[in-house]
């Protein structure tokens, strides 16, 4: 009963601590906005729009007034859900979340399945014989993965796959021969709802590359991840007591070692989920993939102030929320957390 009660208020003070930080960053993004060089007018009318015309977008797009008064809208709007409209088509910035967000979602959860099923094999499988020559592989692969550059794997992977061999699309995300299924915006899922195999079978073969590449340069993480806390694991004293009961070895591992050393890995890929979203953006420009990464690369260049905020607010929502969500996941299966 105790540690429910301890339990509900370190959830309350987490979950109380997420404005907080939301603010912050949103007010960080706006200011940055600000007083980055460019002009979003340019944007707008272009460089050589007349003196008066430049004054009328300017007064018509708020950016005549005070940046107090601005920041206050900003803060105000934002309470009230409204992220505004894109300067350069008056499009809804909730209305351009929606449509990227599922896309991003979609390459993420995927990526993050391939990084764990093959991080994890590649962690595991080395322990048995530590120093041995599957270990240093599994630790060659690690760093090897880590150091990657995402851009230069994308690009060697759309070479092999996509060129050379023809095997699959080399980018985006859905034939153009075929109408996309209507729905959540995740096509996998919705071309399943509908029971439409060839559209299912067009968005599986675009997703394989970003994802697999993505999900491959990220599965060193955890096979390292894994590899250090289970070998630290693996000298601990309630470990060592299980094996002088007489216990195999395999059980040692499997029921005492392994689900303690897999703890940090549930925070790594908690963590890791919440930074693909907008951080995927070198997989997204390389592949052609409309996620949010690509839209917010975009609205940067454009000097689209509306989207950019709005979009890195909702990333930054997602993140506070799952980081809140593995914390207190790992304090609920961890007895050793204290709050």
């Amino acid at each position: 009963m105790g540690r429910g009660r301890e339990l509900l208020r370190y959830s309350a003070t987490r979950l109380a601590l997420a404005p907080i930080m939301l603010w912050l960053i949103s007010s960080m993004v706006f200011l940055l906005l600000r007083v980055a060089p460019g002009d979003p007018v340019d944007a707008v009318l272009g460089s050589r729009a007349g003196a008066a015309a430049r004054a009328v977008m300017r007064t018509r797009l708020g950016l005549d007034q005070s940046l107090l008064h601005q920041y206050w809208h900003f803060i105000k709007d934002l309470i009230h859900g409204d992220l505004g409209q894109s300067l350069i088509n008056e499009e809804p910035v909730s209305q351009i979340i929606t449509q990227a967000l599922p896309a991003s979602l979609e390459l993420s959860l995927t990526a993050l399945l391939v990084a764990a099923v093959i991080g994890l094999g590649i962690g595991f499988s080395g322990i048995a014989r530590p120093e041995g020559k599957l270990d240093l592989a599994g630790r060659l692969y690690g760093i090897g993965t880590y150091a990657l550059p995402p851009f230069w794997a994308a690009m060697l992977v759309q070479l092999l796959f996509a060129v050379i061999l023809g095997w699959l699309p080399i980018g985006g995300r859905f034939p153009p021969s075929l109408l996309p299924p209507q729905g959540s915006g995740f096509l996998i899922l919705d071309s399943l709802g509908n029971k439409d195999w060839a559209s299912l079978q067009g968005a599986i073969r675009h997703l394989v590359l970003p994802a697999g590449t993505l999900g491959l340069l990220l599965s060193g993480i955890f096979a390292r991840t894994l590899r250090l806390n289970l070998g630290r694991t693996l000298q601990s004293d309630y470990v060592e007591a299980a094996r002088s009961r007489g216990l195999s070895e395999q059980k040692v591992v499997l029921d005492h070692a392994l689900p303690n050393a897999l703890l940090p890995v549930l925070t790594i890929a908690g963590i890791t989920v919440a930074s693909l979203i907008g951080g995927a953006l070198l997989i997204e420009v390389t592949f052609s993939w409309p996620g949010i990464a690509l839209r917010l690369q975009e609205a940067i260049n454009q000097r689209d102030y509306p989207v950019v905020q709005g979009i890195v607010v909702v990333v930054a929502a997602l993140m506070v929320l799952v980081s809140v969500a593995v914390d207190l996941l790992v304090a609920l299966i961890d007895p050793r957390v204290r709050y």
